[in-house]
């Protein structure tokens, strides 16, 4: 929570800790959204292939599985701000190497794949510590707020993300989105460098074993059923998203599209999110908690098969728009549930072992899609991801702890929640 009292009777957009951390997230994942897009471009346009699209983008996720327990342990240790600098000032280096050596003519897959993993490594870290960190520059009766304003701004850039991206990628040249997205990097960083809340660990305990740590993140993930199974329905959910990009800028491809067409139909998507974004803090007060996953999640196993007829770009990306207005809201209220639930001193631990199965089946779900594009179809690809959407859809509408869980954050569980 913020130190300052005062923050605590104000709106969100007025508390300057809140906003510092928001401002950041935002300047950081516009870069990223421009080149997520920008990198399975890139190794497109260099090699021709799906499958090596789809092992650049796994790379990237990979950490996760190898990395989440270990440092969401460390997160609850050391202080989640420097560990933030630290991650913005390192990807910045590595994502700007990409640009310097394009410019210098000697560009070469192994400096792509070493970035991939380094940037994917320190956006472990990041991630972990920023949502670790949130508690404490907003007041827990805020947090859905927070939860839904945070997704307004990943909506923001990921709509003009994409499409600055492509146009610089097309018109400017190939270096230039990587340079964009090192120079949000290193903004982020200032806007963090500000920050005067305490992120220091508050209690003096002495550390202990990091195995035990781990362990007791994990047992109070797997004692509390809900966020258990929400982990295990998002990790599905995940390995679907994480086949989106590649599965989208070849059927894009294959219908002529140009680099500002599809960042045209990722655009879209965006403001699909944007629209989500908005309008989920309505639909949690509104409507329960398992209303809200199994609608989402219904919706976009609905939506999947009209990739497949989608005749043209703007019609990809009009159905990719729908499909992603859902995702924003399914964040908003399994997030600020979640968070609720977890005491402080356990915000870094149970939230890696979260995002370690969440996050499991994405490098999978990346690698697999460029596998059935290359040596099927993409409308294979199509027909296998959407099969999957309607089996985590059906498996959320058949647990019923997610479908009977009652509206609104779990704040009132936390006292039970927390001996476990």
């Amino acid at each position: 929570m913020s130190d300052t009292g005062d923050d605590q009777r104000q709106p969100l957009w007025r508390q300057r800790e809140y906003m510092l951390l928001w401002s950041a997230q935002v300047v950081s994942n516009l870069g990223s959204y421009a080149a997520g897009i920008i990198y399975p471009l890139l190794v497109l346009a260099i090699t021709q292939s799906p499958v090596i699209v789809g092992w650049v983008s796994a790379l990237r996720i990979l950490p996760y599985l190898l990395l989440s327990l270990p440092v969401g342990a460390l997160i609850d240790r050391w202080n989640r701000r420097r560990v933030m600098l630290v991650c913005d000032v390192g990807r910045a280096i590595a994502v700007g190497s990409l640009p310097l050596a394009m410019w210098a003519g000697v560009l070469a897959m192994p400096q792509i794949y070493l970035v991939a993993v380094i940037e994917g490594t320190l956006l472990v870290f990041f991630n972990i510590a920023e949502t670790a960190a949130l508690p404490r520059v907003v007041p827990a009766g805020q947090l859905p707020q927070a939860a839904a304003q945070n997704q307004v701004g990943f909506a923001g850039a990921a709509i003009a993300g994409p499409a600055l991206g492509t146009w610089l990628f097309g018109t400017l040249g190939r270096g230039l989105p990587f340079a964009v997205n090192a120079c949000g990097f290193a903004l982020s960083a200032m806007l963090l460098w500000r920050l005067r809340t305490r992120f220091d660990r508050r209690d003096a305990a002495p550390a202990r074993d990091l195995r035990a740590e781990i362990a007791e993140g994990l047992r109070w993930l797997w004692h509390e059923r809900l966020v258990r199974d929400m982990a295990l329905i998002t990790g599905v959910s995940n390995f679907i998203q994480a086949a989106m990009p590649l599965l989208l800028i070849v059927l894009a491809k294959r219908q002529g599209a140009s680099e500002a067409q599809i960042g045209l139909i990722f655009s879209l998507a965006g403001a699909g999110g944007m629209l989500g974004a908005l309008v989920g803090g309505t639909v949690r007060r509104r409507l329960s908690f398992g209303q809200v996953i199994v609608g989402t999640l219904a919706l976009q196993a609905i939506t999947f098969p009209l990739f497949g007829w989608a005749g043209s770009a703007l019609a990809l990306g009009l159905v990719f728009g729908v499909n992603q207005f859902v995702g924003p809201i399914y964040n908003v209220v399994q997030f600020s549930h979640r968070i609720a639930m977890i005491p402080d001193g356990l915000q870094g631990r149970v939230n890696s072992s979260f995002r370690l199965i969440a996050y499991v089946l994405n490098p999978v779900g990346a690698a697999l899609c460029g596998v059935l594009i290359e040596h099927g179809s993409a409308l294979w690809a199509v027909a296998f991801f959407g099969l999957v959407q309607v089996l985590v859809a059906g498996a959320a509408w058949l647990d019923p702890v997610v479908r009977h869980c009652p509206a609104g954050p779990a704040g009132a569980q936390v006292g039970g929640s927390g001996g476990r």
